[in-house]
């Protein structure tokens, strides 16, 4: 995957800095989410775990329930039990929601009142009732508990996985779009200042060439100027010395 890099970067040395130290951040964020979305994995699979028990439990539970019952119907008769249910007294149920953190996530908790009545408080009469029915009641009762919990590690799981979800995207997000980027950036910096020394360098070659033969124009002109005004003096001396020889 071909990755551009960021738009508006000049190409100078201060924001060569400035893009050299975002990508070093970028990698410490990437490596340090890592680590969380390692970590949050490994609580989400030992939830994972608690939601498979809690189902088991709430399966055998149930189970015992409904043999518990079909007892009963068979003792006392499908009419009996279906009376002794509408005379059962009913019952509220109160809960209270708080929250835990678990490896920095927020995760529901259900607080509830013990829901197992004895045989008296259920409000239908124990003499007409029997030990199946009263077992099937108590095993219903236990079951419901046994849900409560079960759904409130099934909404820890919920909450973990979205997180594990997100961490996952910015991990991704780092490691395959914001860290080639810089990367790529970077490098397309260096590569221009490389390209504008080499520009300078070659620059300021022409210019001291330039220097040097208009140095040496001048030299030689100076030079040739001392030449000719030592010619000129030399012819004039000599005409003044066979002029005053011609004299006696």
């Amino acid at each position: 995957m071909t990755v551009g890099r960021l738009e508006g970067v000049s190409p100078t040395r201060m924001e060569l800095l400035r893009l050299s130290r975002r990508e070093k951040l970028a990698e410490k964020g990437e490596e340090l989410l890592r680590e969380k979305r390692d970590a949050l994995i490994a609580e989400l699979l030992d939830v994972v775990g608690e939601v498979r028990s809690a189902r088991k439990e709430v399966e055998a539970k149930l189970r015992e329930a409904f043999t518990h019952l079909a007892i009963a119907k068979a003792l006392m008769g499908e009419d009996a039990v279906r009376q002794l249910a509408f005379a059962a007294k009913p019952r509220e149920l109160q809960m209270e929601f708080a929250s835990r953190s678990v490896m920095g996530v927020s995760v529901p908790m259900i607080e509830f009142s013990p829901l197992v009545r004895r045989a008296t408080e259920r409000g239908y009469s124990i003499h007409d009732s029997s030990a199946a029915l009263d077992d099937a009641a108590r095993c219903f009762e236990e079951a419901l508990e046994k849900i409560l919990r079960l759904a409130e590690v099934e909404e820890a799981v919920r909450h973990l996985a979205s997180e594990v979800e997100k961490t996952k995207r910015r991990v991704n997000a780092l490691k395959y779009i914001m860290i080639p980027r810089l990367k790529a950036t970077r490098k397309y910096i260096e590569m221009r200042l490389e390209e504008m020394e080499r520009e300078n360098f070659t620059r300021l070659k022409k210019i001291k060439a330039v220097l040097e033969r208009r140095a040496s124009a001048e030299a030689s002109s100076a030079s040739s100027a001392v030449v000719e005004a030592g010619v000129g003096g030399g012819s004039e001396g000599d005409l003044k010395v066979s002029e005053g020889e011609g004299k006696p």
